[in-house]
């Protein structure tokens, strides 16, 4: 009988990494994944309830910007494959905090990369790069893809960026096989409320049932890319199943503005958008992201995927997530 494989998942307790630990599991997979210290360790890992029973003794602290937690981790599972998903993530926050992201969502990757050079070399490794990196840069036929300049306009974006780059040297320098998901925007019901997606559906639903009576954005002219996170951590998978590593797009192809967000959630609940919706400058990021569409070509060419949500099917979830929480 074949081994198990054994995957290691940085920021399993997050969205992504909750959604890719539940498709290992299923694919037989023996599954680990680092959770940093919580002061409310209850609801740090409500996103691996489910799974919880099965993860037993295989979630370890570690930190990204602490090279010997990462050491350790890796020496205790000796992974087959490595899914690189914790960062700090938020892109409004990076400007908030932009010394800690370069070091948690920068350095941090390279901290990782060392330490399975150290440890482990002949592991495979999934990057978790960003639509974030191309910044304003778009081709001419409006999509954004491999060979677009990278050109970041957040500190969020500028520390994926390095990310993705030394990933690459490793890569080249030392013959490791590491691979970087350019992922676009992707949502879930399990997407952080101070998101845009859930934060637009959740409060809509709120709204609905009575409970709060207005709903505060940014820019809702900025467009972006949304797909589901289910469909895109089997991307993830599917990259690391190549022979040889590479750099892909995962998107669907199709932009949405907020506006159209916000006004197609609305009308699902019975709503006028405008009579609840205002917003607030304190939204606006510094400098602005306007369009983000992906060509994920080479990926589907490659391996196959296609998504199986689309915006209405991903939003029509969330509603009904909500609906049934709240």
């Amino acid at each position: 009988m074949d081994k198990k494989k054994i995957s290691l998942i940085s920021g399993i307790s997050g969205q992504d990494g909750s959604y890719l630990a539940e498709f290992l599991l299923e694919k037989g997979y023996e599954v680990w994944g680092t959770v940093k210290r919580n002061s409310v360790a209850e609801n740090q890992t409500a996103r691996l309830d489910k799974i919880y029973s099965q993860l037993e003794g295989r979630l370890i602290y570690a930190d990204l910007t602490d090279l010997a937690s990462l050491i350790s981790v890796i020496q205790q599972s000796q992974p087959d494959e490595i899914y690189n998903l914790a960062a700090q993530s938020h892109v409004r926050i990076s400007f908030d905090q932009p010394i800690y992201t370069a070091q948690a969502t920068g350095i941090g990757t390279l901290n990782l990369l060392e330490a399975v050079r150290l440890t482990k070399p002949n592991t495979k490794i999934y990057q978790a790069s960003s639509s974030e990196m191309f910044g304003n840069n778009i081709d001419l036929d409006r999509y954004q893809r491999e060979t677009t300049p990278l050109t970041p306009v957040s500190p969020y974006g500028c520390a994926k960026v390095f990310a993705y780059n030394i990933s690459n040297n490793y890569k080249n320098s030392y013959g490791m096989f590491i691979s970087n998901g350019i992922l676009f925007n992707h949502e879930s019901p399990r997407r952080g409320t101070n998101f845009v997606t859930n934060k637009v559906v959740k409060t809509a639903v709120q709204i609905a049932k009575g409970q709060k009576s207005e709903l505060v954005l940014g820019n809702l002219d900025a467009t972006r890319d949304w797909g589901h996170a289910k469909d895109y951590v089997e991307a993830m998978w599917m990259i690391l199943q190549l022979d040889q590593p590479d750099n892909f797009v995962c998107s669907t192809g199709v932009s949405h503005s907020v506006r159209d967000l916000v006004e197609y959630t609305f009308n699902k609940l019975g709503l006028n958008w405008e009579d609840y919706v205002t917003t607030d400058k304190k939204y606006f990021r510094p400098e602005e992201l306007l369009d983000l569409k992906g060509d994920s070509t080479k990926l589907r060419k490659a391996t196959g995927w296609e998504p199986k949500y689309n915006f209405k099917t991903m939003i029509d979830e969330m509603i009904e997530y909500w609906i049934n929480e709240l």
